[in-house]
């Protein structure tokens, strides 16, 4: 839309036949928010009348076993109103999909055509690009842009690999990650947004996402294609035995059928072979996928479209783009790849490096007794005081990037209507799901995409 606004002819290829509502929420964080204020303030309007806010309330990591706070991540609620940016929060895919929908359909130079998946591309001697679809079509360009997520087969031509398998890049992170979705109201739903509940060798992680509902998921070290079982939620209860109660009534809250399990895949940041070649380029997934321990994936894919329709929009002739292009991905690829890092260490610290903390408990006798003795849990415990601050710097690089700001007073009134609207439609939902308890699980998480 920001490119038709300037004058641009837009044409969308989409894979998918049909768009339909499906797909769970997707986090935004205050530097994508910053970002689509920035590209569009009516979108920016109307993703608000449909946002939740996580940021305004408690997030950080528990002790998994004791139900403890360990470190709180007050960056999250106190960064944004120091630099005038809306908080974290996350909105449901499908609702942010009929919105760009809505506002192409309303450009006459924007086209979207289902079914269209890429199939190949030509690269042609006086400027500009041909597209082959899969079902046969062909189209013409000055510019293509592959956003076709991680199995990309832009990507795969423009680097002369598999889009997919032996060769593509793209390798099993060593990490699967379990997923569910429920409404229910948790004992502390209006004090905590988002909760990592740490432990040996595993993650949990709970979080509001809007309308009385809490999505989880479980972050385990196994194999690649481990998936033979016959309950995933029996399954995930023995493997968490003895840790918090709020994990075992999240798996108890979602019906079987609506536990979902995804090996996840990645590829180191793209340093030696560009993006961008020609009248080619790549955003999101397509060149840097992310982990999803940070939810920057589709902010870093967001921060991409800025910089992107910035530079294109300043092009005066054809022969600029290939450079325009280029400069992209100059701009991009520092920034993109340190995110992919922090991402990547992330799940790497928490899998292999934690552990439940060493205490002395001096309750109960003169003699302290000695819990959790080791050489992860001490060192855990010694790192504790620290990670405030790196939690720190670490989200003040993230919310950086922020092209635009928020006037006097908006925040507060941004936060004072979404949690008015928040607190009408969680009562409205768990009321629904006492009268009717089939309804209580939805059909949506961060694992389930038209496309997988």
């Amino acid at each position: 839309k920001t490119l038709a606004d300037q004058g641009a002819v837009v044409t969308v290829l989409e894979r998918t036949e049909l768009f339909r509502r499906f797909g769970g929420p997707i986090q935004l964080a205050s530097n994508a928010l910053s970002c689509v204020r920035a590209l569009d303030r009516s979108l920016f309007d109307r993703l608000m009348d449909k946002f939740t806010f996580t940021g305004v309330r408690t997030s950080g990591i528990k002790d998994g076993v004791r139900d403890e706070w360990y470190c709180k991540f007050d960056a999250i609620t106190t960064l944004p109103k120091e630099l005038r940016l809306p908080y974290t929060g996350v909105i449901n895919r499908p609702d942010l999909q009929e919105m760009l929908l809505a506002d192409l359909e309303a450009y006459p130079g924007a086209t979207v055509h289902n079914g269209c998946a890429v199939q190949s591309f030509v690269q042609l001697p006086g400027g500009g690009v041909r597209v082959s679809t899969e079902d046969g079509r062909d189209f013409e360009g000055d510019v293509l842009i592959g956003a076709d997520g991680i199995w990309s087969n832009v990507r795969a031509q423009l680097w002369s690999q598999p889009a997919k398998g032996a060769g593509s890049g793209c390798t099993y992170s060593g990490y699967t990650v379990f997923a569910g979705e429920s409404t229910y109201e948790t004992a502390d739903y209006w004090e905590a947004g988002y909760k990592v509940y740490v432990g040996p060798k595993k993650y949990f992680v709970t979080s509001d996402v809007g309308s009385g509902r809490i999505q989880w998921y479980a972050f385990l070290a196994l194999p690649a294609g481990t998936k033979s079982r016959e309950s995933n939620r029996q399954y995930l209860s023995s493997l968490f035995e003895g840790w918090s109660g709020d994990i075992h009534e999240a798996l108890q809250m979602t019906p079987e059928e609506a536990i979902e399990q995804r090996d996840l895949y990645d590829r180191p940041p793209s340093v030696i072979r560009p993006w961008s070649e020609g009248c080619v380029s790549l955003i999101g997934d397509a060149c840097h996928p992310m982990m999803p321990n940070l939810g920057q994936g589709g902010c870093q894919a967001l921060e991409d479209v800025f910089v992107l329709t910035r530079l294109l929009g300043t092009a005066s002739s054809r022969e600029q783009l290939p450079a325009r292009l280029k400069q992209y991905y100059y701009e991009r690829l520092p920034r993109t790849a340190t995110v992919q890092g922090l991402s990547r260490i992330a799940s790497d610290f928490i899998i292999n490096f934690f552990d439940t903390p060493f205490r002395l408990n001096f309750s109960g006798g003169a003699l302290p007794k000695v819990e959790h003795f080791g050489l992860i849990s001490m060192l855990v415990a010694l790192w504790q005081p620290l990670l405030p601050f790196f939690f720190q710097a670490q989200f003040s690089y993230l919310y950086s990037f922020a092209p635009s700001t928020l006037e006097e007073g908006e925040l507060e009134l941004l936060v004072a209507t979404e949690r008015a609207r928040a607190r009408e439609q969680a009562t409205n939902a768990w009321r629904q799901a006492k009268e009717n308890p089939k309804a209580v699980a939805s059909a949506g998480s961060f694992l389930n995409k038209a496309d997988a």
